[in-house]
């Protein structure tokens, strides 16, 4: 990637204001913690979801075959609830070790470059 032609950072929100509209630095090790944190909130309202299925056939029913019924329904509910949790924190971390790895290529090139310019050319 060529260095961009015009830096203006000077200014209040210059150098975040340039961040986003370039590429030289990622921000989206900042922003995936609230991505996961949000994506564990969202999983938090079906597991309130699933709690609230498992009471409702309990209720619906009349007898103990209600009750009998809804066990199974919140065993799965929250089994389904664990997996997407261990799914989601699995889907974070790739992202942060992506664009890691892409940090650490950006300043291996870095310093290739500049030990290129250093040594004489014959």
């Amino acid at each position: 990637m060529r260095p961009p032609a015009f830096k203006n950072r000077n200014g209040p929100g210059g150098t975040i204001f340039w961040d986003l509209l370039t590429f030289e630095k990622l921000m989206t090790n900042q922003v995936i913690h609230l991505i996961y944190w949000s994506g564990l909130g969202v999983i938090a309202l079906v597991a309130f979801g699933m709690v609230g299925a498992a009471v409702g056939v309990a209720l619906r029913e009349e007898s103990w075959i209600g009750v009998i019924l809804a066990v199974p329904v919140l065993v799965a509910g929250l089994l389904v609830v664990a997996a997407l949790v261990l799914l989601w924190r699995s889907f974070c971390e790739l992202y942060v070790a992506l664009f890691r790895l892409s940090d650490d290529l950006h300043a291996i090139r870095q310093a290739t470059e500049a030990e290129q310019a250093r040594t004489p050319r014959p």
